[in-house]
Parts: C-alpha cells; structure tokens; sequence
C-alpha cells in the first residue's frame, strides 16, 4: 500500500512545486522507470539466487527507509513555498533526493513483487488444480488494487482538507510503521507454507552448484586464458572491441535477456508491456493534468478509487472466464475490450468543455481497468504455466525491466510535451500504442490456435459450414 500512495501522491507533489508544466512529474517518472529498466533484470538475477528470507528483508528495509527518506524530502521543500526563487541550489538538491529515494524505493518493491507474484504464488498452488493458481493471482491482484483504490482516496482527503505537507509527514510516518507488520505478516506466510520451505531449499542447492560449476569453470580456464592473453599480446590476433563485446554478452543483464527471448511467452510479455507506454491511466502525468485543469483532488482520487474499484470486478470475472475460454482467449477478449473503453478518451479530445472533457478521460480510463486487470491475469498465469520454476525469478524481473521501459519513454514524452495543454497529443499516441499491442497479442493467439474465432459456432454460420 506504501508504494501505490507514493505513486498517487509523488504527482502532486510535482505538480505544486512547478506549476503549469508537467517537467518535474516526467523527470520523477524518467529516474524511476530508468531505475528499474536497468536494474530490473539484475535484481531477477539477485533474487534467484538468495533465500526467501534474505530477499524480503532486503525488499522491506529498503524500500521503506527510501520512502522515509523521499517523504522527508518532500516535507522540507514544502515547508519554503518560494524556495525554487529563494534557494535553487537547494530545492534542485531536495528534489533529486525525492526522485533518487523514490525511485530506490520502487525498484525494491519490484524485488518483492516478482518474489511474491511470480514465485511464491506457483509454488504454492503445486500440487492443485489450475483453478487454485488462477483463484490466488485474482486475490493477490485484488489486494493490489485495493490499495490502490484507498491509497488515493485517503490521501487526496488529506490534501484537500488539509493540506500538501500533511500529506507527506503522513506518508513518512506510515511508511515506517508499516515495514514491521508487512515483516511479520510475510514472515509467518513463508513459515507456515512448507512448500516455500522447500522451494527455498531447492534454491539454495541450485545456487550452491552453480556456483561450484562456475568455479571449476573459472580453474579449468585459468590455462588457456593465460595462454590466450599471451597469444593476444604477440599476434595481435582479437581486438580490444571484441573482447568487450566478449564480456558485455556474457553479463547478467544480456544473459537474463537472452533467456526471456528464449521463453514461448515472448509476444504476450511483449503486448503486456507496450500497455505501459501511455498516459492513460491514473498515473503521474494523467494526475498532474488534471490537477492543472482544476479537477479537485479529492475528485481525482474518488476517480481513481473507482479505478481499482472496477479493477477489483476484474479479480472476480476472470476466474469464470478463464474457466470456460482459456488464459489464452481470455486475454484477446479483455484486451480488446480495454480498447473500446479507451475510444472515450479518444473522443474528449475533441470535447470543447474543460471539465467535461476531462470527466470523459477519467471515465474512459476507469472502463477500461476492467478489461486491463483482466489481460494482465490472462498474460501472468501464461507466464507462470510456462516458464521453467529455474527461470521465473529471471523472466519476472526482465519482464518488469522492459514495463519500466516503455513506461520511461511515456515519461521522456511527458518532458518533450510538458505543456498540460497539450495532454491530447500524447493521448494519442497512447492509444496507438495500445492498439499495437492488441495486434500483437492477437499475433500471438492465431499463430497459437490457427484461428482467431470459432465461425462455426456462430449459428447464422453453422449452416454455411454444414452445406
């Protein structure tokens, strides 16, 4: 709950500190999806190859001390209101700090989503039938969006009727209460589930033999790479740009890369990410807008609450979908009725009325939550049906790399369109980016099935294909 508050929150904050320009919310945005787009499959890497335990405290202390820190930061340049004019040194210096500590903190909270989501949920669903893992991801998605529908309600309260600075005291506070309960509560979940006992000691033996091969590894080369650099050294033989590009593609990063586009998943992953190269959604920039378009706070976070609210209908409709059609076809349906509800957004571009456009964004976006949360269901438990359990952890953090860097170039867009007046441009290239993706996906299902639609079913049809 501590990240989606700062994720409603950090866009205020922005906003207020650099009026009429969307500059500070897309710069935040650039360090954090940055963040996490370079990291992301290092920390995949990191966490397959450490115990449950040491991951979640890791994963906990960090990202709890950095929101600490970015709350702390955000209260003292909201303690100056001039202090752009009066100290810019200072402000700079105070608002790198809020974008380093908060980005810090999200790239953490990305370690405990892939242990969570794309680990624990498997493991413990072994052993049972598909329904149980399907049950599990929509209450774990459900929880998520629950946050996400009282997180901003909350806070927007706060801010509305009391101010910006109490906002934010309030945000350090519960984010340093909250890492002792999260500890506890996740801590008597890994005791209590001795399936994720187990996993974690199959970890640590396929950590403890990796390691031992990469060692015999290293020895049994010792003698030839000397000879090799000898050899180098005298002819001449590989240049130096070789060697480099030697050591680059045997890297973590390229190695944890290699094996995702190795993966049957790749076109799904692939459609699941362009979905956050966009604007829509009740995110930094789309926030920032509409604050700047005088849509009250509270306002935006009772829209955002009805967000989650319709995201929450989704935890519940797909489990019947899904049962009945298959992730697979489940997810081309949900997607491309994301797609119709994103055509309102579309249409308030043209809407002469301030307000009424933007109530007609907020409600496009909310619609179409419901078809989102249901693709993003559809495209997990795929992924979790299909990667190996050695791979998961990898494929999870490269997955949430390449989300993260579709959403710094939504962000690099926000900072070359900084004017709020000209919110509708990246609309729509939004949607255009969201329409790539559905083709993609439904790439995906007809090179899967052969066939996009069950024509035959159709009864006007059936006696077409009956003659």
């Amino acid at each position: 709950m501590i990240c989606r508050t700062w994720e409603f929150s950090v866009a205020l904050y922005m906003i207020y500190l650099w009026p009429n320009s969307l500059f500070l919310t897309a710069m935040y945005g650039v360090v954090e999806s940055g963040s996490a787009t370079l990291f992301g499959p290092i920390v995949g890497q990191m966490i397959d190859g450490m115990s449950y335990v040491k991951v979640l405290r890791l994963w906990l202390v960090t990202q709890n001390l950095s929101f600490i820190v970015a709350g702390g930061a955000v209260v003292a340049l909201l303690v100056v209101p001039d202090l752009k004019s009066q100290n810019f040194p200072v402000f700079a210096t105070l608002v790198v700090l809020t974008n380093l500590s908060g980005a810090i903190g999200v790239l953490s909270t990305l370690a405990g989503t892939v242990l969570i989501e794309r680990d624990w949920v498997v493991v413990m669903s072994e052993g049972h039938s598909p329904a149980v893992l399907t049950r599990m991801n929509s209450v774990i998605r459900g929880i998520d969006l629950s946050s996400k529908l009282l997180s901003p309600v909350i806070t927007g309260l706060i801010i509305s009727f009391v101010s910006l600075r109490a906002s934010a005291i309030t945000f350090a506070a519960w984010a340093t209460i909250t890492v002792w309960i999260e500890y506890w509560l996740f801590i008597s979940v890994y005791n209590g589930v001795p399936a994720i006992v187990q996993s974690d000691e199959r970890r640590s033996l396929r950590s403890s033999q990796s390691q031992a091969e990469e060692t015999d590894s290293a020895s049994s080369f010792y003698v030839p790479l000397l000879h090799e650099e000898e050899s180098y050294r005298n002819t001449q033989s590989r240049s130096r740009i070789l060697r480099i590009l030697e050591r680059i593609s045997e890297s973590s990063f390229v190695s944890a890369w290699r094996n995702y586009l190795n993966q049957e998943i790749v076109l799904p992953g692939v459609s699941l990410a362009l979905l956050f190269f966009t604007v829509l959604s009740f995110g930094t920039l789309m926030t920032a807008t509409l604050e700047w378009k005088g849509i009250p706070t509270y306002i935006i976070g009772i829209g955002r609450g009805i967000s989650a609210g319709v995201g929450l209908a989704a935890t519940v409709l797909y489990p019947l979908m899904q049962s009945r059609i298959s992730p697979l076809r489940t997810g081309v349906w949900s997607f491309w009725s994301q797609w119709t509800c994103l055509l309102v957004c579309v249409g308030s571009i043209w809407v002469e009325k301030e307000k009424i456009a933007s109530y007609m964004l907020m409600a496009g976006v909310a619609a179409s939550r419901l078809g989102l949360w249901m693709f993003d269901l559809a495209v997990i438990q795929q992924m979790q049906d299909l990667v190996p359990e050695s791979d998961r952890c990898v494929v999870g953090g490269v997955q949430n790399s390449l989300q993260s860097a579709l959403d710094l170039m939504a962000n690099l867009l926000g900072i070359i369109v900084s004017n709020p007046k000209d919110f509708w441009m990246l609309t729509l290239i939004s949607f255009a980016t969201v329409s790539l993706a559905g083709i993609l996906y439904t790439i995906h299902l007809y090179r899967i099935r052969k066939h996009l639609f069950h024509l035959e079913k159709i009864p006007l049809l059936n006696n077409f294909f009956a003659s």
